[in-house]
């Protein structure tokens, strides 16, 4: 089954100004995940325009259908950040639930979870 990063390329952190290099820090992470999951089977990256955590700015889901969903922040626009999202999101695709355990996860995510979202129940499942 996929899991597949959302990766808000929308995300300013504070030090920001237009300036520096023409692309959101969102923009500049999004390239980096993209690039790091590239040949990833499992993996599958999107960008969408504001997951609404501007507080925590750079941003990104982890989900998959039928799985536990993440949303992660606070991430410095670099290679480290994007590999440990990659990294998690691999773990997250083996996992048949999508719970990772504490002791795999890669050093560059750990602080960054902000929230957890049950899976939707399937529609034959009652309410």
């Amino acid at each position: 089954m996929t899991t597949w990063i959302t990766v808000c390329d929308t995300c300013k952190r504070p030090e920001w100004t237009e300036t520096q290099t023409g692309m959101t820090d969102g923009e500049r992470l999004a390239a980096m995940v993209e690039a790091a999951a590239v040949d990833l089977a499992d993996v599958k990256t999107r960008r969408v325009s504001c997951l609404m955590g501007c507080k925590s700015g750079c941003n990104v889901s982890i989900q998959a259908h039928g799985k536990l969903a993440y949303t992660l922040g606070d991430f410095e626009p670099d290679t480290d950040a994007a590999e440990g999202i990659v990294a998690y999101a691999t773990s997250h695709a083996a996992s048949e639930t999508g719970q990772v355990p504490y002791r795999t996860w890669p050093q560059a995510i750990k602080g960054h979870f902000v929230t957890r979202h049950q899976p939707i129940p399937s529609d034959d499942q009652s309410e």
